[in-house]
């Protein structure tokens, strides 16, 4: 896609979104150029919500103003990595997350920051960086023990040893069907299994089995200054018949 053809697909887009979402804004930015994460160069920013608040005795977009501003650059080098790279719907989710950002602002709501931080570590992850295990958990919360990061979904399992070793087989449950596949060899502290086979069209799975640990080890490992042992594999997940 073309810058011309970026620029106009984008302003269509933010003129479909409904002026009572745009208060406070004062306008939607593109720039040519590429923004890269400040410690790795081959992450790339689509898109920035830059907010300046305003004092004043009340609060609302009266007083909290902000810009979004959209990145061709990040777009083209995204693109070129990914042949299959949907250009009007990756224009569609970076305006709106950056506009999510702007009125959680407004309310004091920082849930998206975790959200942008567990997309982050996802992607470390994924480079064979070091990355922070727990990032998951900092993702959007869409059932309880259930997290979504951009577009794969983590399901946290609690574990004791000891009824994993009896375990020949691992369950979980995703929309209103049961799941089963082949136990892993380990459990460790964090196992994540990335399950194979379409639970869904628009989303990836990891089932994230997270030791649960006693109270006499948690107070060894703190005392010790242990590391977290973590697995990852891959799995074959079979639906149940019901």
């Amino acid at each position: 896609m073309s810058y011309e053809e970026f620029a106009e697909t984008a302003n269509r887009i933010w003129d479909r979104v409904p002026d009572a979402y745009k208060d406070g804004i004062d306008g939607l930015v593109l720039r040519q150029e590429a923004e890269t994460h400040p410690d790795h160069d081959d992450f790339f920013t689509l898109g920035t919500c830059s907010t300046e608040p305003y004092p004043s005795g009340y609060g609302g977009p009266e007083s909290t103003r902000s810009i979004l501003a959209l990145y061709y650059g990040s777009f083209r080098a995204v693109a070129r990595s990914d042949p299959e790279f949907d250009w009007e719907g990756e224009i569609w989710e970076t305006v709106t997350h950056e506009l999510r950002h702007h009125l959680e602002f407004l309310v004091e709501d920082d849930a998206l920051e975790g959200v942008d931080y567990a997309a982050e570590q996802a992607h470390l992850r994924e480079a064979g960086l070091e990355f922070d295990p727990w990032y998951f958990q900092s993702g959007l919360s869409v059932a309880p023990g259930v997290y979504r990061v951009e577009s794969e979904v983590y399901i946290e399992q609690r574990w004791r040893q000891s009824d994993f070793d009896r375990s020949d087989a691992l369950e979980f449950e995703w929309q209103d069907r049961c799941w089963r596949l082949p136990r892993p060899g380990q459990l460790g502290d964090l196992h994540f299994i990335r399950i194979i086979g379409g639970l869904s069209a628009d989303a990836e799975f990891t089932l994230v089995l997270v030791r649960d640990h006693s109270l006499r080890d948690r107070v060894r490992r703190v005392w010790r200054g242990g590391s977290v042992r973590l697995f990852e594999s891959e799995a074959f997940a079979e639906a149940l018949r019901r």
